[in-house]
């Protein structure tokens, strides 16, 4: 069970740190993105749940009251974010993966009744505990790597009740563990098989008034997302779920521009959603439209390195200043990857993106994309005490080594959560 912050705790000093690398608040221009500051021989004062001082270790000034923590020589990085997940499921599809390894297509699979529907199946023959039980152990998994928030869809049960199970699954978990747990309304992932040929019936069932008002009176989501592609729901059917879900409060997160160009990023930005995630196949005018819109890019190479298909032009999007997050996209059919630090070597070796620019997008960026920039994702006085201390002198041996363990000691809002063996 999450263990609270108590009142008035005395401020604890963490010292002997290598490097702080203080990424600031977001979201962080592309450009910026490479030139964040890092300290060497630091020290952070932390007091009521947040940062209340960082810098040079030999100008600490604390109370006498204060306690310390020794990072034992090992680089401090804000808590990660990971700001598009699906850990939420049950069943698994590597016989899926084989199949996509001697040659089938993630379209392919999906059209012979796996993919999506067949987790979707499953889901719905779990119970709310099973759900619950099955998805804990991942979150602590998640938890010792670091990623201390993460965001979590609905999508597999595709029905207004198995969708709603999801949800309160959601809510179960951010109450019993210590990772902050963000929720997405993400009915519109696909059209169940019962709905099939009848995708607007569908959309009428899951945008009812009472289950839209039942998610916002209840505070189940934060977020509404669709798939906006061909297999799943067209520009203007995406266009109906995110203006409905708005009208509730729902804000809007978007599928875009995964496997084919069809103007989803566009229409992101004319929405103001706050991200749009995928972004394989975006394409010029889709960039120039995130550009000036205030969404936020979200990547997912895990995807990509999971089913080998192309990379984001993540470089082009950084060369045209975008503020640049990654995700896992963890889920048990295009991404079966809990782990943030090792997308984030994906992400330096695959599409070029340097260490300190990929930390950015995986904490900074990445609180941008959840709307939670005021407080996470950044070593900044105020800004919650959520860090990682690792056990390597600096980011770069960090992403180096993608097989090793490398995290220490994780903090939320200034207590240890996690502390490695």
């Amino acid at each position: 069970m999450r263990d609270d912050p108590a009142p008035n705790m005395s401020p604890l000093i963490l010292r002997n740190i290598s490097e702080l690398i203080a990424v600031p608040r977001g979201p962080v221009e592309g450009r910026s993105m490479r030139g964040v500051q890092r300290i060497g021989r630091a020290a952070v004062v932390m007091e009521d749940e947040c940062i209340a001082w960082f810098g040079p270790e030999s100008g600490v000034n604390a109370p006498a009251a204060a306690r310390t923590f020794d990072a034992h020589g090992g680089c401090v990085v804000p808590g990660l974010v990971d700001c598009h997940t699906h850990t939420i499921f049950a069943g698994t599809r590597e016989d899926e993966f084989a199949a996509r390894i001697g040659g089938k297509t993630y379209a392919e699979i999906a059209a012979a009744g796996g993919g999506i529907l067949r987790t979707m199946r499953a889901v719905r023959e779990s119970t709310l505990d099973e759900l619950v039980a099955t998805a804990a152990p991942r979150l602590c998994r998640m938890l010792s790597r670091g990623i201390t928030t993460i965001e979590i869809k609905s999508g597999y049960g595709l029905t207004v009740e198995d969708e709603l199970k999801m949800l309160r699954a959601v809510r179960r978990l951010a109450e019993t563990q210590p990772a902050e747990l963000i929720a997405t309304y993400l009915a519109a992932h696909a059209v169940p098989p019962e709905f099939n040929g009848r995708a607007d019936a569908y959309l009428d069932a899951l945008l009812n008034d009472a289950v839209l008002g039942l998610i916002r009176d209840e505070r189940l989501a934060e977020f509404c997302d669709v798939f906006c592609e061909t297999i799943a729901f067209d520009l203007a059917q995406s266009r109906r779920v995110l203006d409905r879900a708005a009208r509730f409060g729902l804000r809007a997160k978007i599928h875009a521009d995964q496997i084919t160009q069809m103007g989803a990023s566009r229409m992101a930005a004319e929405l103001g959603a706050v991200s749009a995630d995928h972004l394989e196949h975006i394409d010029d005018a889709g960039i120039a439209a995130l550009k000036h819109s205030g969404t936020i890019p979200v990547l997912l190479p895990g995807c990509s390195f999971f089913l080998g298909v192309a990379y984001p032009p993540a470089r082009k999007l950084l060369d045209t200043d975008l503020p640049v997050a990654i995700a896992t996209d963890f889920n048990p059919g295009s991404s079966m990857i809990e782990s943030l630090p090792l997308v984030m070597t994906i992400v330096c070796t695959q599409m070029r993106m340097t260490p300190i620019e990929t930390l950015v997008a995986a904490t900074a960026n990445a609180a941008a994309a959840v709307a939670r920039q005021d407080r996470l994702g950044a070593v900044a006085t105020g800004a919650q005490a959520d860090l990682v201390v690792l056990d390597v002198p600096n980011i770069e041996s960090w992403m180096y080594e993608p097989g090793r363990d490398a995290v220490r000691t994780v903090f939320k809002r200034g207590r240890v959560v996690f502390s490695a063996p």
